[in-house]
């Protein structure tokens, strides 16, 4: 289920220059849990698409003046990261995706630390659980048969690491899609598709209880705490999501 990923890949025909360059790319990359446990992003949580942070602004000049200060902090260039400004507050995320990794690094620690000073010598605190991402799901028998079909009518383009599995919006907008493989189609003959809503890892199990409460059935919770899928009174699924034992 969409999914931060490992390094993975090959050397390749270039020989020992590009292994050395990618030795070197690698250790530059952490785990959800090492970015967690790292010092200095208590104000961040690792989700689906990376590392997020919301800071309460208070007015959209407010934020203006954060995105102002983070434009102007060493590194951000290369870090890119997307910033969501509203009336009331500036979401960050960071993520760093190539042909081989999606993921976390040391490089976006030292950012996210920065951000997160430039926000405090604003006045500006964070709001952990203020941030979720979305992914959209489509299940298919022939994955590769149905995805031309989405990539045209959503105007999205293959990821980078996973083209054969994940479509995103081109300018980072909207809600990804990763396209499940599915072994045999479901009995009624409809299309599968379900979300995966990524919460804070601490806010899951009461993301859950509220689901339950509000009417919600259990499917199945084996991949917990990575995942719980609940359905709806008439049977549509959605994934409460972690990054929790995903390392």
């Amino acid at each position: 289920m969409g999914r931060l990923t490992q390094c993975g890949g090959s050397t390749g025909r270039f020989g020992e220059n590009v292994l050395n360059d990618k030795e070197a790319r690698m250790s530059d990359h952490i785990s959800p849990t090492q970015f967690r446990e790292s010092e200095g992003v208590d104000d961040w949580r690792v989700l689906g698409d990376g590392a997020n942070a919301y800071f309460q602004t208070g007015s959209f000049a407010a934020g203006a003046r954060l995105v102002e200060a983070i434009s102007e902090l060493p590194g951000i260039d290369e870090q890119r990261p997307d910033v969501d400004v509203r009336h009331d507050g500036v979401t960050v995320r960071l993520l760093k995706i190539s042909e081989d990794y999606a993921g976390m690094t040391r490089g976006i620690v030292e950012i996210a630390r920065r951000i997160s000073a430039a926000a405090r010598k604003l006045g500006f605190s964070a709001d952990p659980s203020a941030v979720q991402s979305v992914l959209v799901i489509p299940g298919a028998t022939d994955r590769p048969g149905v995805m031309p079909f989405w990539r045209a009518v959503l105007g999205y383009e293959p990821r980078r690491d996973s083209p054969a599995e994940d479509l995103v919006d081109p300018r980072g907008r909207a809600v990804p899609f990763w396209f499940e493989q599915m072994r045999e189609p479901r009995a009624d003959g409809g299309g599968a598709i379900h979300i995966a809503v990524w919460v804070p890892y601490e806010q899951a199990e009461a993301r859950v209880a509220a689901a339950l409460a509000a009417g919600g059935r259990m499917v199945r919770d084996k991949f917990a705490p990575s995942w719980w899928t609940l359905a709806d009174p008439a049977g549509n699924e959605a994934d409460i999501a972690t990054t929790k034992g995903r390392d």
